[in-house]
C-alpha cells in the first residue's frame, strides 16, 4: 500500500486543502506533499497526526474496506503447545523434556539456563 496515495484521496475526500492539514497538525505544507507524492515515508506518530486531523482511527489509514476489518480467530492454546504438536516428532519430544526439566528449576537456575541457551542461539 502506498501510504501516501492514501493520505491524499483521504485528504480529497474530506475536501482539505494541504495548508488546512499544515494548521491541523502542525506539519509543514511541503512535508505532506512529499509524503503524497512518495517522497518521504511518515513516522507512526506522523501518521497519528493525520489521523487526528482527518478524525478518523488510525488504522483507516490502511485500512480501504467498509467497516471495521474482521478481527482474526486467535487460539487461546498455549503456543508452546502449538509448537510442540507442530514440530517434528524427535524435537517434539525433546521440547516436551526441556520444558519438564525447567519446570522444576528453581527462578536463578532457570535464568541462568536460559540466559545460556539465548547467547548459545545468538552464535
Amino acid at each position: 500500500m502506498n501510504i501516501g496515495k492514501r493520505l491524499r484521496s483521504l485528504r480529497e475526500e474530506k475536501k482539505m486543502s494541504q495548508g488546512h492539514i499544515e494548521e491541523l497538525t502542525g506539519l509543514l505544507r511541503c512535508y505532506t506533499s512529499r509524503v503524497e507524492n512518495g517522497h518521504t515515508v511518515p513516522s507512526l506518530a506522523t501518521l497519528e497526526k493525520y489521523a487526528k486531523a482527518f478524525e478518523i482511527p488510525l488504522y483507516l489509514l490502511f485500512y480501504e474496506g467498509e467497516g471495521p476489518p474482521e478481527l482474526p480467530r486467535l487460539s487461546r492454546r498455549n503456543p508452546i503447545e502449538v509448537l510442540i504438536e507442530t514440530s517434528p516428532r524427535r524435537d517434539a519430544k525433546f521440547m516436551t523434556k526441556l520444558l519438564r526439566r525447567a519446570s522444576r528449576m528453581d527462578e536463578k537456575n532457570r535464568k541462568a539456563w536460559l540466559s545460556v541457551a539465548q547467547k548459545m542461539a545468538a552464535r
